[in-house]
């Protein structure tokens, strides 16, 4: 644990929150211990909306369901 906090430039105290999910500690300090522990390629999915299907039907909830274009003045159908 020493040896991870040390090479992440933070505390034992700190590692010992992130081990219980503490929400406190920011988010570079758990990028700073996964680059310690060598998983740091893990942090880009977190973001990912591929890998949240929840979020994108969410996403798509909130899309409209009809869309009106405006047209612009002296433009008409039959040109």
């Amino acid at each position: 644990m020493a040896v991870v906090a040390e090479r992440a430039f933070t505390s034992r105290s700190t590692l010992q929150k992130i081990e219980a999910g503490d929400t406190n500690v920011s988010i570079g300090i758990y990028a700073g211990v996964l680059q310690a522990l060598g998983m740091l390629d893990g942090l880009t999915q977190i973001a990912d909306i591929g890998n949240d299907p929840v979020g994108q039907a969410l996403a798509s909830a909130e899309l409209p369901k009809h869309v009106h274009l405006k047209r612009t003045a002296g433009s008409s159908r039959d040109d």
